[in-house]
């Protein structure tokens, strides 16, 4: 139940905190109404007090955190921490949550579109928006600026640029030897750059000659990986084995993890593996730069145009299901030669 009403020519609304029943009309008319008539004659309704009950930005960000700690993974709690403190808290810290309008809320994002892109923006808008839910959630506040700001529209993806298969084998010619095995699971597996940093060689069955995708490492982080489709058994191709079985050689004795740090440790994340070693390449072979993740579209792309099969390709790489490949990568399906509808005979 809410009630509006005036007062010196302003309007006020307020929930009651009840459900719309006949007993509860009763209460308000008989006991919670006149009560408010009350404060409002002796000015208590307005005390500094009350005002002082809405929290501003940087004090309410916390708690909403705190609120998502058992349903969010640990590293998106660590990513919207990360967006609050570069994006957000410079700009509303200080600012009372039902004190920002819609217009505050169009300038701020205005000025990140001035160096980041929409699919970007959009990403942080989540982390502020969410705050704004659950403060109606909690009853601070009753509107949400974001209602009337209109949504960023679908940002148009970059035309992804697969490696060539004379480049893919330039690269792991050239890449120091302690990390040729790292991109040569990158380019003949697929593997996600984070599941690839996690891999113990525990999850190595040379036997059944596959990796047991099992964890993914991202900023420090070992957690669970994407999805659940993404814990998988991938397979190890004829074209990988001689890189894993010389790395082997090399440093199973030394680590139970298979990519360690020159501090004996597992990498803190892919960045500086692609700092460290993947950049360094590209420029040294004069290739155009690419972000280490164009290895596991290099290989889906590779496997799909040269006419492997796509259910196969989809498990492999932990897609959820045939559709996401299919939609992602249809355009690498090459069978203009194939005669179609052969099986169409006149039996007579």
């Amino acid at each position: 139940m809410w009630i509006t009403f005036y007062h010196q020519s302003k309007r006020y609304r307020k929930s009651l905190n009840l459900d719309d029943t006949k007993a509860n009309r009763k209460l308000a008319l008989n006991t919670i109404i006149p009560e408010i008539q009350y404060k409002l004659n002796s000015g208590e309704f307005f005390n500094t007090e009350n005002e002082n009950k809405v929290p501003t930005v940087g004090e309410y960000m916390p708690i909403s955190f705190e609120l998502h700690s058992s349903s969010r993974r640990e590293l998106t709690q660590k990513g919207y921490d990360s967006v609050y403190i570069r994006h957000i808290k410079p700009y509303f810290e200080h600012q009372k949550l039902d004190a920002i309008k819609p217009f505050d809320v169009i300038r701020w994002q205005n000025t990140l579109f001035e160096t980041l892109c929409a699919k970007r923006v959009k990403s942080i808008r989540t982390v502020l928006n969410s705050m704004f839910v659950d403060a109606i959630n909690d009853e601070i506040i009753e509107k949400n600026p974001f209602v009337k700001v209109a949504t960023i529209k679908k940002h148009q993806p970059k035309e992804k640029e697969p490696f060539s298969i004379q480049q893919m084998f330039s690269i792991l010619r050239e890449v120091t030897p302690k990390m040729k095995a790292f991109f040569a699971i990158g380019f003949f597996t697929g593997m996600r750059t984070g599941e690839i940093v996690a891999l113990k060689w525990e999850n190595i069955d040379f036997e059944r000659r596959v990796i047991k995708v099992r964890s993914a490492r991202r900023g420090g982080i070992e957690s669970d990986p994407k999805t659940i489709n993404s814990i998988r058994d991938v397979v190890i191709i004829d074209q990988l084995m001689p890189y894993l079985l010389k790395h082997k050689e090399m440093m199973q004795d030394v680590s139970d993890y298979l990519f360690i740090n020159m501090y004996g440790e597992p990498f803190y994340s892919s960045s500086k593996i692609s700092h460290t070693y993947w950049k360094p390449v590209l420029e040294k072979l004069e290739l155009k730069y690419r972000k280490m993740y164009l290895m596991r579209h290099t290989f889906i792309s590779l496997m799909i145009s040269h006419g492997e099969d796509l259910l196969w390709i989809s498990k492999n790489v932990g897609h959820k299901d045939l559709s996401i490949t299919f939609k992602e990568y249809a355009r690498y399906i090459d069978d203009g030669n194939k005669k179609r509808a052969t099986f169409l005979i006149d039996p007579n």
